[in-house]
């Protein structure tokens, strides 16, 4: 089953009269939806009641939970006090996930800085192997992912590569992100074809199909990443529908989390449907 869900709340959410992420559980539920990423890219500050609470209304309302770790975290760093800072933000991630009862994290890799992007790979793989091997919990799956700007690391073949060393984590593939970096790549569905036989050549088809996928439609620079758009734009992809043959073809079964521009759910909805559709 394709779950499909937003990256924490719209606006509309709040405009309806909710304040807590726990009625989301339901709202969602109701929009006909079935997964929910929890946002920590500004820091995990989260109580354990609160977590606790949410846990309790997504499995009444069954929603899949995802986290997504702090923006600071740098995976490829050299610096000693900045690896330590680095798996300090790791550690409360994954414990306000088991918290929350979330079973994917998402983070961001890093940054290459002033070295190669192959030493810079190296450097992230021995991080999160390190942080695996600490909290050895397979029902936590770590999911880095690809990242939108070029002098980041976490191109598509990066994040293959960490992915295929290591059962206990699966790519954070997102569809912006990568037509971002690749300035505008995804323009059909046999573009996306080429992106997830890529994936089942470095990681196996049963890895592919359970893949963490965010999904929005961004505009882009020569640098790449510039700014998250709504499914309404006309202008930039990628575009769900080129993506929606591939998805059914392969038989696959990913979390996708839609991450447009304030209509999270309004779009992860508007996925969904378009799924459905071209299903019957």
């Amino acid at each position: 089953m394709i779950r499909f869900g937003p990256a924490g709340n719209e606006t509309s959410f709040y405009d309806q009269g909710y304040k807590n992420t726990y009625q989301a559980m339901q709202w969602l539920e109701d929009m006909g939806l079935n997964a929910y990423e929890y946002q920590c890219g500004r820091g995990v500050n989260i109580k354990e009641d609160s977590a606790n609470q949410i846990k309790e209304y997504a499995i009444k309302h069954n929603i899949a939970l995802s986290l997504h770790a702090p923006y600071y975290i740098n995976m490829a760093t050299k610096e000693p006090q900045k690896v330590e800072s680095s798996l300090m933000h790791m550690r409360k991630s994954y414990i306000a996930a088991k918290q929350m009862g979330a079973t994917r994290i998402c983070v961001h890799p890093g940054a290459v800085m002033k070295d190669t992007r192959e030493n810079a790979a190296k450097r992230a793989y021995v991080f999160l192997k390190s942080f695996l091997d600490e909290i050895n919990d397979e029902s936590v799956i770590i999911c880095p992912e690809v990242m939108g700007k070029i002098n980041q690391l976490g191109n598509l073949e990066e994040i293959i590569d960490l992915c295929s060393k290591e059962e206990r984590i699966l790519p954070t593939v997102d569809f912006g992100h990568l037509n971002a970096r690749t300035h505008g790549s995804l323009k059909s569905s046999d573009d996306f074809e080429r992106v997830v036989v890529q994936m089942i050549d470095g990681m196996g088809i049963e890895r592919t199909r359970k893949m963490h996928i965010h999904f929005s439609q961004i505009e882009y620079t020569e640098g790449g990443e510039k700014k998250h758009l709504t499914f309404e734009d006309t202008t930039y992809g990628p575009y769900f529908k080129d993506f929606i043959p591939v998805l059914y073809k392969y038989d696959m079964q990913p979390v996708v989390i839609c991450e447009s521009d304030d209509k999270m759910a309004t779009d992860a909805l508007k996925s969904k449907i378009m799924y459905e559709k071209y299903k019957q």
